[in-house]
């Protein structure tokens, strides 16, 4: 490729609504362009270093035995509606109708639709196992979109789906394309970690993530590094620590709090600690309002109680919605005497004389015990903190944050249920087919790779996704030697498995060095004043090696460069 005659073009400047490191720095190597909220034109280069992800994808999903096919992103509506999840994605889903007033959706996912399809090759025992997968744009209404390519409404996905006859077939397969998604994030350089993940609107009996570690990561990722134990905060237990208090039981008592509406003004009044404190959040689930007690200390884990409750949503009662099951206002809250559900949090079963509201405005209850109430249930509803107990009683958990970049479920037969995909076994009864499901983010993960392998106002891509792997620079244009070396190293480079770029323009030496920084041209090979003694300058690696190379043996140290190991 001539950069003369090529769609090229680097920004001097910062871009001004791009929030992260990498999303600005792939706008300004001209390799993406955001044309609305979320939506992002892929540009020459960045599709090129895309294409090249998606190329090891492809290996890696039929190295593990998938099939490649393509499904339409333009669904009709009734689809969701048969499997049961066109509630559960609610407003996420892009809807629309089409001339005859007949409902459609764009696609956020297609699990439906390759069950549909496997209806037509699955009839038999015999027909099993098999698995399926594409590479399909995808749309979500994100309310948030952020971080370039990690949160956009538009995006790529290869998804793939496992059909088998029972567990066991689906563990099998299960573990192969685990295997193969470990190979997929080793072959591009990835920093990750595999974590336990909430099953959420897809369902299924098991679900794990594959998480890009970067400070710019939307999940907190709950970690033990003695025991290798990981998993998304949604999903982390809680262990009971401790033994119950042998204070004696008091009776409760009513306090004047005048204007203290926070637990650490409570807290203050009172002179003690906030985790002797139970708080009382009210919360709309499915439309039913519950109130949640737990530690002054601790937030509610909203994965957890949507799990606990079978339920699609909850969100914070407003006050209006409060006012009708309590006269107290937001910060009197308690459950003595509250006449809606009460869920309580397994912690607060080892405290004695704890404070809470006494549903009256400017009140409290001191000297409260559980005997005062009766709750609903008692439960882990809260989120784990940093420094807790692992639920493997292992060691202390830390906290890290990732970017989802893949996930692997175990989906059961929930999918098959619903659209009807069964199979005969020996004795001509009728299964469900048990299935499994696999996604990975081509473009998120391409966004995270720079998010991890970035310095000082340029990109370091693994060789072997690169959009520009070797660039060579005359360093002037008015030099015939060095214009004459650099056309001819280009020539003979064309012929070896490397994206090779020639940088033609009529540019001073200083903006082509930066521009092919920025972009993350892994070689960089330099004509300079070194080629009257039949040498070029070579520069490669995220460390900037550099050497003078005889310009016969360049084809020779380009091979050995590209033979070795990397990282990042």
């Amino acid at each position: 490729m001539r950069l003369s005659r090529s769609f090229f073009y680097t920004l001097r400047e910062d871009a001004r609504d791009e929030e992260s490191v990498g999303g600005n720095l792939l706008v300004r190597a001209g390799m993406i362009r955001k044309t609305s909220s979320g939506v992002y034109m892929m540009m020459p280069l960045g599709f090129k270093c895309l294409n090249k992800i998606m190329g090891i994808i492809r290996e890696e999903m039929e190295r593990a035995g998938s099939q490649e096919l393509f499904m339409p992103a333009l669904l009709p509506e009734d689809v969701y509606v048969e499997s049961g999840r066109r509630e559960n994605f609610g407003k996420s889903m892009f809807s629309l109708k089409d001339r005859f007033s007949k409902s459609f959706v764009l696609a956020p996912t297609h699990e439906e639709l390759f069950a549909d399809a496997a209806r037509m090759a699955i009839h038999s025992y015999k027909d099993l196992p098999l698995n399926l997968y594409q590479i399909q744009t995808k749309f979500r209404d994100e309310p948030r979109p952020r971080f370039g390519l990690i949160r956009v409404r538009e995006f790529f996905m290869k998804d793939a789906y496992s059909f088998d006859a029972d567990l066991e077939g689906l563990d099998q397969q299960y573990q192969a394309m685990f295997d193969a998604y470990k190979r997929i994030f080793d072959r591009v350089g990835l920093k990750y970690v595999i974590v336990r993940a909430d099953t959420g609107a897809m369902g299924g009996l098991l679900s794990e993530e594959f998480q890009a570690l970067s400070d710019i990561g939307e999940d907190t990722l709950v970690l033990e590094p003695s025991s290798n134990y990981a998993s998304n905060i949604e999903v982390a237990h809680c262990v009971l620590e401790g033994e119950k208090s042998t204070e004696a039981e008091l009776s409760f008592e009513k306090v004047h709090t005048p204007n203290m509406k926070t637990i650490e003004e409570v807290a203050s009044f009172f002179g003690l600690e906030a985790k002797r404190f139970v708080k009382t959040l009210v919360y709309k689930v499915d439309e039913k309002l519950y109130a949640f007690c737990l530690r002054g200390d601790h937030e509610v884990n909203e994965t957890k109680v949507l799990k606990l409750l079978g339920a699609n949503e909850m969100e914070l009662a407003t006050a209006e919605e409060i006012a009708r099951v309590s006269s107290a206002p937001i910060g009197s809250m308690g459950p003595i005497g509250l006449e809606i559900p009460v869920i309580l949090d397994q912690e607060v079963t080892l405290l004695v004389n704890f404070i809470v509201g006494a549903n009256e405005a400017d009140y409290h209850y001191k000297n409260a015990n559980l005997g005062d109430f009766k709750p609903l249930m008692t439960a882990d509803i809260r989120k784990i903190k940093e420094g807790d107990l692992c639920e493997n009683r292992a060691g202390r958990v830390v906290f890290k944050r990732g970017i989802e970049v893949g996930n692997t479920f175990k989906l059961g037969d929930k999918y098959s249920k619903a659209m009807d995909l069964y199979y005969r076994d020996q004795n001509n009864e009728s299964h469900p087919v048990v299935m499994g499901s696999y996604g990975i983010g081509p473009a998120r993960l391409m966004a995270a790779i720079v998010e991890q392998c970035h310095g000082d106002g340029r990109m370091f891509w693994p060789k072997n996704i690169a959009p520009i792997q070797v660039a060579i620079i005359p360093v002037s244009a008015k030099n015939p030697k060095q214009t004459e070396v650099a056309e001819a190293l280009y020539e003979t480079l064309q012929s070896k498995p490397w994206d090779v770029v020639l940088d033609d323009r009529n540019e001073r030496a200083g903006v082509k060095f930066t521009d092919m920084e920025l972009v993350g041209a892994y070689v960089r090979i330099t004509c300079g004043r070194s080629v009257d003694e039949g040498k070029v300058e070579i520069k490669y690696g995220h460390d900037d090696h550099c050497e003078l190379v005889d310009i016969e043996a360049v084809p020779a140290f380009l091979e050995d460069i590209f033979s070795q190991d990397e990282s990042c």
